[in-house]
C-alpha cells in the first residue's frame, strides 16, 4: 500500500510538469503567430484582399504545424487539445 501511495503523488507532479510545459508551449506558439500578425497588419493596409487571405492562411497553416508538433511531441489526442483550445477561447485568452 505504501508503495502506491509513495508513486501517486511523482505520477500527478510529472502529470502537472508536463501540462505546464505543454501549456507554455502552447503560449508561446500563441504568442510566435501575435508576432506574426502584427508586422502583416501595418503592410496589409496597401495590400489586396487576396494577399491578405493568403498571409491569413500562411499564418493558420504554421500554426497548425506547430499545435500538431507539440500534440506528437506530448502524445496528446486531438480531443484532449480540442478541449483545450475551447476553454481558452471561453477565457477569452484567444479569439
Amino acid at each position: 500500500m505504501k508503495y502506491q501511495n509513495s508513486r501517486e503523488p511523482h505520477d500527478e507532479r510529472d502529470k502537472l510538469r508536463k501540462f505546464r510545459e505543454l501549456d507554455d508551449a502552447f503560449a508561446e506558439a500563441l504568442r510566435n503567430l501575435d508576432q506574426l500578425e502584427s508586422p502583416a497588419r501595418s503592410s496589409d493596409q496597401a495590400a489586396s484582399q487576396s494577399a491578405k487571405q493568403v498571409d491569413e492562411q500562411d499564418r493558420e497553416v504554421a500554426f497548425k504545424r506547430q499545435l500538431e508538433s507539440l500534440m506528437q511531441e506530448y502524445a496528446l489526442p486531438a480531443d484532449s487539445v480540442s478541449d483545450l483550445l475551447a476553454t481558452l477561447k471561453s477565457l477569452g485568452r484567444i479569439a
